[in-house]
């Protein structure tokens, strides 16, 4: 059984791991994108948008709808890339913590 001085270091150790790995992921580009690639939309992996790009044949004055869900498909489909890197990245520390 470890004592509390080696749970200690282990826990400290493994902290910086995961603060290693979470900065990491924020300086990731995470992309989405819709059908046809049409609507792309970049992410950090600390979910902030930093980019939406439009190709011109999607952008139409009388059907902003095809637009408008366009966008929502790549901003899920990013946010999705996001979610499953980051439990891929940190959800391996949950089983190393020693208590």
């Amino acid at each position: 059984m470890m004592n509390m001085q080696q749970m200690m270091k282990q826990a400290q150790k493994l902290q910086k791991q995961m603060e290693k790995s979470q900065a990491e992921l924020a300086a990731t580009e995470f992309t989405g994108a819709s059908a046809q690639d049409l609507v792309s939309v970049t992410f950090t992996g600390d979910k902030k948008l930093i980019s939406i790009d439009f190709k011109p044949e999607v952008v139409d004055p009388d059907d902003l709808e095809t637009l408008q869900e366009m966008t929502i498909q790549a901003v899920n489909q990013a946010l999705t890339k996001i979610d499953e890197t980051t439990q891929k990245k940190l959800g391996t520390f949950a089983g190393k913590l020693p208590f």
